[in-house]
Protein backbone atom coordinates (compact mmCIF):
# COMPACT_ATOMS: atom_id res chain seq x y z
CA UNK A 1 0.00 0.00 0.00
CA UNK A 2 1.47 3.58 -0.49
CA UNK A 3 1.26 4.92 2.84
CA UNK A 4 3.07 4.84 5.46
CA UNK A 5 1.76 5.69 9.36
CA UNK A 6 4.43 9.25 9.12
CA UNK A 7 2.02 10.14 6.27
CA UNK A 8 -0.89 10.66 8.89
CA UNK A 9 -0.94 12.98 11.83
CA UNK A 10 0.83 11.98 15.22
CA UNK A 11 -1.60 9.97 16.93
CA UNK A 12 -4.09 9.08 14.02
CA UNK A 13 -5.89 5.45 15.19
CA UNK A 14 -5.94 2.57 12.67
CA UNK A 15 -8.46 -0.07 13.02
CA UNK A 16 -10.93 -2.58 11.58
CA UNK A 17 -14.58 -3.43 12.25
CA UNK A 18 -17.24 -6.16 12.92
CA UNK A 19 -20.59 -6.40 14.46
CA UNK A 20 -21.88 -8.73 16.88
CA UNK A 21 -24.64 -10.70 15.38
CA UNK A 22 -22.22 -11.08 11.91
CA UNK A 23 -19.49 -12.57 13.85
CA UNK A 24 -20.63 -13.87 16.89
CA UNK A 25 -22.60 -16.83 16.55
CA UNK A 26 -26.06 -16.29 18.21
CA UNK A 27 -27.30 -19.71 18.94
CA UNK A 28 -25.32 -20.01 22.46
CA UNK A 29 -24.06 -17.61 25.56
CA UNK A 30 -27.66 -17.56 26.31
CA UNK A 31 -28.32 -15.09 23.83
CA UNK A 32 -32.01 -14.07 22.92
CA UNK A 33 -34.15 -13.64 19.82
CA UNK A 34 -33.59 -10.87 17.77
CA UNK A 35 -35.85 -9.76 14.96
CA UNK A 36 -32.98 -10.81 12.79
CA UNK A 37 -33.46 -14.66 13.68
CA UNK A 38 -36.65 -14.45 12.27
CA UNK A 39 -36.71 -11.66 9.52
CA UNK A 40 -33.71 -14.84 8.50
CA UNK A 41 -36.38 -17.34 9.04
CA UNK A 42 -38.95 -16.08 6.86
CA UNK A 43 -38.44 -17.37 3.27
CA UNK A 44 -37.25 -15.02 0.30
CA UNK A 45 -35.43 -12.57 2.64
CA UNK A 46 -31.92 -13.70 3.06
CA UNK A 47 -30.06 -15.93 0.31
CA UNK A 48 -30.07 -19.57 0.81
CA UNK A 49 -31.93 -18.32 4.63
CA UNK A 50 -28.98 -18.23 6.12
CA UNK A 51 -28.94 -16.84 9.78
CA UNK A 52 -26.64 -15.58 12.27
CA UNK A 53 -26.49 -18.82 14.72
CA UNK A 54 -22.91 -20.02 14.18
CA UNK A 55 -21.46 -16.70 11.67
CA UNK A 56 -18.15 -16.92 12.93
CA UNK A 57 -18.04 -18.43 16.07
CA UNK A 58 -15.93 -15.45 17.38
CA UNK A 59 -17.90 -16.28 20.29
CA UNK A 60 -15.97 -18.97 20.90
CA UNK A 61 -12.37 -17.84 18.86
CA UNK A 62 -12.97 -14.35 19.73
CA UNK A 63 -9.07 -14.66 21.47
CA UNK A 64 -7.63 -15.86 18.00
CA UNK A 65 -9.28 -12.84 15.96
CA UNK A 66 -7.81 -10.56 18.58
CA UNK A 67 -4.68 -11.83 17.67
CA UNK A 68 -5.38 -11.46 14.18
CA UNK A 69 -5.99 -7.76 14.99
CA UNK A 70 -2.74 -7.19 17.46
CA UNK A 71 -0.64 -8.92 14.95
CA UNK A 72 -2.08 -7.03 12.02
CA UNK A 73 -0.34 -3.99 13.66
CA UNK A 74 -4.25 -2.20 14.14
CA UNK A 75 -4.73 0.46 17.13
CA UNK A 76 -8.14 0.06 17.61
CA UNK A 77 -10.90 -2.59 17.50
CA UNK A 78 -14.54 -1.31 17.17
CA UNK A 79 -17.30 -4.15 17.88
CA UNK A 80 -20.63 -3.35 18.83
CA UNK A 81 -22.50 -5.67 21.61
CA UNK A 82 -25.55 -7.45 21.27
CA UNK A 83 -29.14 -6.16 23.35
CA UNK A 84 -30.28 -9.68 22.80
CA UNK A 85 -27.17 -11.18 24.56
CA UNK A 86 -27.07 -8.96 26.99
CA UNK A 87 -30.62 -8.79 27.91
CA UNK A 88 -32.57 -11.71 26.33
CA UNK A 89 -35.80 -10.07 26.83
CA UNK A 90 -34.86 -6.94 25.97
CA UNK A 91 -35.52 -5.44 29.03
CA UNK A 92 -35.10 -6.83 33.01
CA UNK A 93 -32.64 -9.34 34.00
CA UNK A 94 -28.97 -9.67 32.61
CA UNK A 95 -27.74 -12.73 31.50
CA UNK A 96 -24.38 -13.57 33.21
CA UNK A 97 -23.34 -14.99 30.00
CA UNK A 98 -23.33 -12.10 27.82
CA UNK A 99 -22.02 -9.52 30.54
CA UNK A 100 -18.90 -12.09 30.61
CA UNK A 101 -18.43 -12.77 27.31
CA UNK A 102 -18.02 -8.61 26.87
CA UNK A 103 -15.67 -8.69 30.08
CA UNK A 104 -13.88 -11.44 28.53
CA UNK A 105 -13.41 -9.83 24.86
CA UNK A 106 -12.58 -6.03 26.48
CA UNK A 107 -10.22 -7.46 28.61
CA UNK A 108 -8.31 -9.55 25.85
CA UNK A 109 -8.04 -6.16 23.82
CA UNK A 110 -6.71 -4.45 26.39
CA UNK A 111 -3.88 -7.10 27.00
CA UNK A 112 -3.10 -7.00 23.77
CA UNK A 113 -2.49 -3.17 23.42
CA UNK A 114 -5.83 -2.93 21.41
CA UNK A 115 -7.92 0.15 22.27
CA UNK A 116 -11.79 -1.33 22.67
CA UNK A 117 -14.12 1.64 20.60
CA UNK A 118 -17.40 -0.15 21.46
CA UNK A 119 -20.76 0.36 19.79
CA UNK A 120 -23.83 -0.44 21.91
CA UNK A 121 -25.93 -1.66 19.03
CA UNK A 122 -25.89 -2.97 15.33
CA UNK A 123 -29.23 -4.16 14.85
CA UNK A 124 -30.51 -6.73 16.50
CA UNK A 125 -33.34 -5.76 18.13
CA UNK A 126 -34.45 -8.30 20.83
CA UNK A 127 -37.60 -10.27 19.63
CA UNK A 128 -40.07 -9.42 22.64
CA UNK A 129 -38.81 -5.73 22.02
CA UNK A 130 -39.83 -5.97 18.06
CA UNK A 131 -43.13 -7.57 19.32
CA UNK A 132 -44.02 -3.96 21.27
CA UNK A 133 -43.74 -2.20 17.67
CA UNK A 134 -39.44 -1.72 18.26
CA UNK A 135 -38.08 1.59 16.23
CA UNK A 136 -41.90 2.42 15.70
CA UNK A 137 -42.76 2.79 19.49
CA UNK A 138 -41.20 5.84 21.48
CA UNK A 139 -40.92 3.91 24.55
CA UNK A 140 -37.56 2.33 22.99
CA UNK A 141 -35.47 5.64 24.07
CA UNK A 142 -36.10 4.52 27.52
CA UNK A 143 -35.47 0.54 26.63
CA UNK A 144 -32.35 1.43 25.18
CA UNK A 145 -30.95 3.44 27.83
CA UNK A 146 -31.64 0.83 30.46
CA UNK A 147 -29.40 -1.60 28.13
CA UNK A 148 -26.99 0.83 27.82
CA UNK A 149 -26.59 1.62 31.44
CA UNK A 150 -26.17 -2.74 32.12
CA UNK A 151 -23.51 -3.28 29.51
CA UNK A 152 -21.74 -0.15 30.18
CA UNK A 153 -22.24 -0.51 34.21
CA UNK A 154 -20.22 -3.64 33.14
CA UNK A 155 -17.07 -2.87 30.55
CA UNK A 156 -18.05 0.99 30.08
CA UNK A 157 -14.86 1.55 32.55
CA UNK A 158 -12.51 0.25 30.01
CA UNK A 159 -13.41 0.65 26.91
CA UNK A 160 -11.62 3.62 24.92
CA UNK A 161 -14.76 4.87 22.91
CA UNK A 162 -18.38 4.31 22.75
CA UNK A 163 -20.94 5.15 20.25
CA UNK A 164 -24.84 4.43 20.55
CA UNK A 165 -26.48 2.97 17.35
CA UNK A 166 -24.37 2.08 14.06
CA UNK A 167 -26.07 3.51 10.78
CA UNK A 168 -29.44 5.03 12.17
CA UNK A 169 -30.29 5.23 8.17
CA UNK A 170 -30.35 1.13 8.13
CA UNK A 171 -32.34 1.11 11.42
CA UNK A 172 -34.48 3.55 10.26
CA UNK A 173 -34.70 4.00 6.22
CA UNK A 174 -33.52 0.48 4.99
CA UNK A 175 -35.77 -1.38 7.54
CA UNK A 176 -38.91 0.29 7.36
CA UNK A 177 -39.42 2.06 4.37
CA UNK A 178 -37.36 0.15 1.87
CA UNK A 179 -37.63 -3.28 3.68
CA UNK A 180 -34.44 -4.92 2.89
CA UNK A 181 -33.68 -5.66 6.80
CA UNK A 182 -35.58 -6.55 9.55
CA UNK A 183 -38.18 -6.10 10.77
CA UNK A 184 -38.84 -5.81 6.92
CA UNK A 185 -41.41 -2.93 6.82
CA UNK A 186 -42.56 -0.76 3.95
CA UNK A 187 -44.10 1.79 5.56
CA UNK A 188 -43.63 5.72 5.39
CA UNK A 189 -45.45 6.08 8.96
CA UNK A 190 -43.41 3.59 10.38
CA UNK A 191 -40.06 5.18 8.75
CA UNK A 192 -40.74 8.27 9.97
CA UNK A 193 -41.30 6.93 13.83
CA UNK A 194 -38.42 5.07 13.71
CA UNK A 195 -35.42 7.47 12.35
CA UNK A 196 -36.94 10.09 15.07
CA UNK A 197 -36.71 7.01 17.57
CA UNK A 198 -33.91 5.46 16.82
CA UNK A 199 -31.98 9.65 17.37
CA UNK A 200 -34.30 9.69 20.34
CA UNK A 201 -32.35 6.54 21.80
CA UNK A 202 -29.47 7.93 20.87
CA UNK A 203 -29.23 10.75 22.95
CA UNK A 204 -30.67 8.85 25.81
CA UNK A 205 -27.60 6.82 25.17
CA UNK A 206 -25.04 9.50 25.38
CA UNK A 207 -27.10 11.20 28.47
CA UNK A 208 -26.75 7.70 30.40
CA UNK A 209 -22.70 6.97 29.30
CA UNK A 210 -22.06 10.53 30.48
CA UNK A 211 -23.93 9.78 33.64
CA UNK A 212 -21.50 6.84 34.08
CA UNK A 213 -18.70 8.88 34.30
CA UNK A 214 -18.03 8.11 30.65
CA UNK A 215 -15.82 10.36 27.93
CA UNK A 216 -15.02 9.98 24.03
CA UNK A 217 -18.64 9.31 23.03
CA UNK A 218 -19.42 10.00 19.54
CA UNK A 219 -22.16 8.99 17.00
CA UNK A 220 -21.47 6.92 13.61
CA UNK A 221 -23.38 7.45 10.57
CA UNK A 222 -23.78 6.03 7.26
CA UNK A 223 -22.87 8.57 4.15
CA UNK A 224 -23.21 8.23 0.60
CA UNK A 225 -22.18 10.44 -2.12
CA UNK A 226 -25.14 11.53 -4.02
CA UNK A 227 -25.16 12.56 -7.93
CA UNK A 228 -27.91 13.81 -10.17
CA UNK A 229 -27.96 10.86 -12.88
CA UNK A 230 -28.22 13.68 -15.56
CA UNK A 231 -27.73 17.82 -15.81
CA UNK A 232 -31.63 18.14 -15.54
CA UNK A 233 -32.82 20.67 -12.89
CA UNK A 234 -35.12 17.40 -11.76
CA UNK A 235 -32.22 15.23 -11.06
CA UNK A 236 -30.28 17.78 -9.33
CA UNK A 237 -33.72 17.95 -7.28
CA UNK A 238 -33.91 14.53 -6.77
CA UNK A 239 -30.03 13.89 -5.44
CA UNK A 240 -30.76 17.12 -3.11
CA UNK A 241 -33.63 14.88 -1.59
CA UNK A 242 -31.78 11.46 -0.98
CA UNK A 243 -28.19 13.44 0.48
CA UNK A 244 -31.61 15.10 2.54
CA UNK A 245 -32.98 11.58 3.84
CA UNK A 246 -29.65 9.38 3.85
CA UNK A 247 -27.18 11.97 4.91
CA UNK A 248 -28.35 15.54 6.46
CA UNK A 249 -31.71 13.73 8.31
CA UNK A 250 -29.91 12.42 11.15
CA UNK A 251 -26.41 14.78 11.66
CA UNK A 252 -28.36 17.46 11.11
CA UNK A 253 -30.74 16.35 14.21
CA UNK A 254 -27.67 15.67 16.39
CA UNK A 255 -25.58 18.67 15.67
CA UNK A 256 -27.95 21.16 14.51
CA UNK A 257 -31.30 20.34 16.06
CA UNK A 258 -32.96 20.39 13.40
CA UNK A 259 -34.13 18.06 10.58
CA UNK A 260 -33.90 19.26 6.72
CA UNK A 261 -36.60 20.96 4.97
CA UNK A 262 -36.51 18.81 2.38
CA UNK A 263 -37.11 15.89 3.99
CA UNK A 264 -40.15 17.08 6.47
CA UNK A 265 -41.88 17.61 2.99
CA UNK A 266 -42.22 13.93 3.23
CA UNK A 267 -41.87 12.45 6.48
CA UNK A 268 -43.36 15.65 8.57
CA UNK A 269 -46.63 14.50 8.61
CA UNK A 270 -45.80 11.21 9.52
CA UNK A 271 -43.35 12.15 12.83
CA UNK A 272 -45.23 11.36 15.91
CA UNK A 273 -46.54 13.92 18.11
CA UNK A 274 -44.34 16.56 19.49
CA UNK A 275 -40.96 15.24 18.13
CA UNK A 276 -39.46 19.01 18.09
CA UNK A 277 -39.50 18.71 21.68
CA UNK A 278 -36.85 16.02 21.78
CA UNK A 279 -34.18 17.45 19.89
CA UNK A 280 -32.50 18.73 22.95
CA UNK A 281 -32.04 14.72 24.01
CA UNK A 282 -31.02 14.26 20.68
CA UNK A 283 -28.53 16.86 19.88
CA UNK A 284 -26.70 15.56 23.72
CA UNK A 285 -23.06 16.69 22.85
CA UNK A 286 -20.86 14.26 21.54
CA UNK A 287 -16.59 13.89 21.53
CA UNK A 288 -16.07 12.82 18.04
CA UNK A 289 -18.32 11.92 14.83
CA UNK A 290 -17.94 8.91 12.57
CA UNK A 291 -18.65 8.11 8.80
CA UNK A 292 -19.51 5.14 7.52
CA UNK A 293 -18.82 5.54 3.53
CA UNK A 294 -18.57 2.69 0.52
CA UNK A 295 -20.38 4.41 -2.63
CA UNK A 296 -21.72 6.96 -4.58
CA UNK A 297 -25.31 6.88 -5.86
CA UNK A 298 -26.67 8.62 -9.17
CA UNK A 299 -30.18 9.52 -8.54
CA UNK A 300 -33.11 9.80 -11.24
CA UNK A 301 -36.51 11.40 -10.54
CA UNK A 302 -39.75 9.68 -11.78
CA UNK A 303 -43.66 9.33 -10.78
CA UNK A 304 -43.45 7.43 -8.54
CA UNK A 305 -45.06 8.62 -4.85
CA UNK A 306 -42.23 10.78 -2.82
CA UNK A 307 -39.44 10.81 -2.66
CA UNK A 308 -39.76 9.88 -6.20
CA UNK A 309 -36.55 8.85 -7.63
CA UNK A 310 -34.75 5.94 -7.99
CA UNK A 311 -31.00 5.00 -8.67
CA UNK A 312 -29.21 4.26 -12.08
CA UNK A 313 -26.31 2.36 -12.77
CA UNK A 314 -23.18 4.49 -12.77
CA UNK A 315 -20.43 3.89 -14.95
CA UNK A 316 -17.57 3.37 -12.56
CA UNK A 317 -16.12 -0.01 -11.54
CA UNK A 318 -18.04 -1.61 -8.62
CA UNK A 319 -17.22 -3.91 -5.85
CA UNK A 320 -19.21 -7.22 -5.61
CA UNK A 321 -22.14 -5.22 -4.40
CA UNK A 322 -22.61 -3.67 -7.24
CA UNK A 323 -21.50 -0.56 -5.79
CA UNK A 324 -19.25 2.11 -7.58
CA UNK A 325 -15.97 3.22 -6.55
CA UNK A 326 -15.97 6.55 -5.77
CA UNK A 327 -13.25 7.21 -3.05
CA UNK A 328 -13.43 11.48 -4.37
CA UNK A 329 -16.79 10.93 -2.45
CA UNK A 330 -14.98 10.36 1.08
CA UNK A 331 -13.02 13.38 0.73
CA UNK A 332 -16.42 15.50 0.00
CA UNK A 333 -18.45 14.11 3.07
CA UNK A 334 -15.08 14.61 5.61
CA UNK A 335 -14.67 17.94 4.38
CA UNK A 336 -18.29 18.75 4.47
CA UNK A 337 -19.22 17.47 7.83
CA UNK A 338 -16.43 19.26 9.53
CA UNK A 339 -17.72 22.25 7.85
CA UNK A 340 -21.28 22.29 8.10
CA UNK A 341 -21.69 19.83 11.35
CA UNK A 342 -19.13 18.97 13.55
CA UNK A 343 -16.43 22.12 13.50
CA UNK A 344 -13.36 21.25 15.70
CA UNK A 345 -14.80 17.61 16.78
CA UNK A 346 -12.56 14.59 15.90
CA UNK A 347 -13.67 12.93 13.05
CA UNK A 348 -13.30 8.83 12.33
CA UNK A 349 -13.89 6.55 9.52
CA UNK A 350 -15.83 4.20 10.78
CA UNK A 351 -15.72 1.70 7.88
CA UNK A 352 -15.13 1.48 4.81
CA UNK A 353 -14.36 -1.41 2.62
CA UNK A 354 -15.33 -3.31 -0.38
CA UNK A 355 -16.39 -6.71 -0.64
CA UNK A 356 -14.99 -9.38 -3.46
CA UNK A 357 -15.20 -12.90 -4.39
CA UNK A 358 -12.43 -14.08 -2.68
CA UNK A 359 -11.21 -17.55 -3.03
CA UNK A 360 -8.29 -19.24 -1.58
CA UNK A 361 -5.76 -20.99 -4.24
CA UNK A 362 -2.98 -22.75 -2.14
CA UNK A 363 -3.52 -21.58 0.91
CA UNK A 364 -3.99 -17.73 0.45
CA UNK A 365 -6.37 -15.28 -0.82
CA UNK A 366 -4.93 -12.82 -3.59
CA UNK A 367 -7.15 -9.31 -3.41
CA UNK A 368 -5.64 -7.24 -5.47
CA UNK A 369 -8.90 -4.75 -6.16
CA UNK A 370 -9.20 -4.66 -2.02
CA UNK A 371 -5.75 -3.20 -1.50
CA UNK A 372 -6.35 -0.62 -4.35
CA UNK A 373 -9.86 0.03 -2.48
CA UNK A 374 -8.52 1.15 1.22
CA UNK A 375 -5.22 2.63 -0.66
CA UNK A 376 -7.39 4.88 -2.76
CA UNK A 377 -9.80 5.63 0.23
CA UNK A 378 -6.77 6.35 2.21
CA UNK A 379 -5.70 8.68 0.10
CA UNK A 380 -8.87 10.62 -0.08
CA UNK A 381 -8.90 10.70 4.25
CA UNK A 382 -4.73 12.24 3.92
CA UNK A 383 -6.54 15.18 1.18
CA UNK A 384 -9.12 15.71 3.80
CA UNK A 385 -7.18 16.04 6.14
CA UNK A 386 -4.66 18.44 3.87
CA UNK A 387 -7.35 20.64 3.39
CA UNK A 388 -8.46 20.84 7.28
CA UNK A 389 -11.19 18.16 8.38
CA UNK A 390 -9.54 17.13 11.85
CA UNK A 391 -9.96 13.20 10.64
CA UNK A 392 -8.33 11.24 13.52
CA UNK A 393 -8.59 7.40 12.37
CA UNK A 394 -9.51 4.75 9.89
CA UNK A 395 -11.72 1.48 10.28
CA UNK A 396 -11.83 -0.88 7.82
CA UNK A 397 -14.68 -3.15 7.72
CA UNK A 398 -14.30 -5.78 8.12
CA UNK A 399 -11.97 -7.62 10.04
CA UNK A 400 -13.60 -11.08 8.97
CA UNK A 401 -15.75 -12.61 6.42
CA UNK A 402 -19.24 -12.91 8.15
CA UNK A 403 -23.15 -13.16 7.67
CA UNK A 404 -24.11 -9.94 5.38
CA UNK A 405 -27.69 -9.55 6.68
CA UNK A 406 -30.04 -10.17 3.41
CA UNK A 407 -26.76 -11.52 1.25
CA UNK A 408 -26.36 -13.97 3.64
CA UNK A 409 -22.43 -15.40 3.41
CA UNK A 410 -22.16 -14.48 -0.16
CA UNK A 411 -20.43 -11.53 0.07
CA UNK A 412 -16.67 -11.17 1.25
CA UNK A 413 -16.07 -7.68 3.18
CA UNK A 414 -13.37 -9.49 5.40
CA UNK A 415 -9.38 -8.50 5.54
CA UNK A 416 -8.92 -12.49 6.63
CA UNK A 417 -11.07 -15.03 4.87
CA UNK A 418 -13.50 -17.20 6.52
CA UNK A 419 -14.27 -20.93 5.76
CA UNK A 420 -18.03 -20.94 6.91
CA UNK A 421 -18.04 -24.88 7.00
CA UNK A 422 -14.69 -25.10 8.91
CA UNK A 423 -14.50 -22.06 10.50
CA UNK A 424 -10.93 -21.46 9.93
CA UNK A 425 -9.63 -17.78 9.19
CA UNK A 426 -6.98 -16.99 6.62
CA UNK A 427 -5.62 -13.40 6.42
CA UNK A 428 -5.85 -11.99 2.87
CA UNK A 429 -3.15 -10.23 0.85
CA UNK A 430 -5.03 -6.79 2.09
CA UNK A 431 -4.73 -8.18 5.68
CA UNK A 432 -0.85 -8.53 5.10
CA UNK A 433 -0.61 -5.57 3.09
CA UNK A 434 -2.04 -3.31 6.10
CA UNK A 435 0.37 -4.96 8.28
CA UNK A 436 3.17 -4.35 6.46
CA UNK A 437 1.91 -0.23 5.65
CA UNK A 438 0.87 -0.13 9.39
CA UNK A 439 4.53 -1.29 10.47
CA UNK A 440 6.12 1.54 8.56
CA UNK A 441 7.13 4.59 10.52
Amino acid sequence: MDFARSDFPEGFQFGAATSSYQIEGHSFGGAGKTHWDTFAATPGNVVRAENGDIACDHYHRYADDLDLLAEGNFDVYRFSTSWARVLPEGRGTPNPEGLDFYDRLVDGMLERGLKPAATLYHWELPSPLADLGGWRNRDIAGWFADFTEVIMGRIGDRVWSAAPINEPWCVGWLSHFLGHHAPGLRDIRATARAMHHVLLAHGRAIETMRALGMSNLGAVCNMEYAAPADDTPQAAAAAELYDGYYNHFFISGMFKKAYPDTVLEGLGPHLPKGWQDDFDVIGAPVDWCGINYYTRKLIAPNDDPWPSHHEVDGPLPKTAMGWEIYPEGLEYLLKRTHRDYTGDLPLYVTENGMAAPDEIEDGAVDDPHRIDYLDQHLGAVRRAIAAGAPVAGYYAWSLLDNFEWALGYEKRFGLVHVDFDSLQRTPKASYHALKAALARG
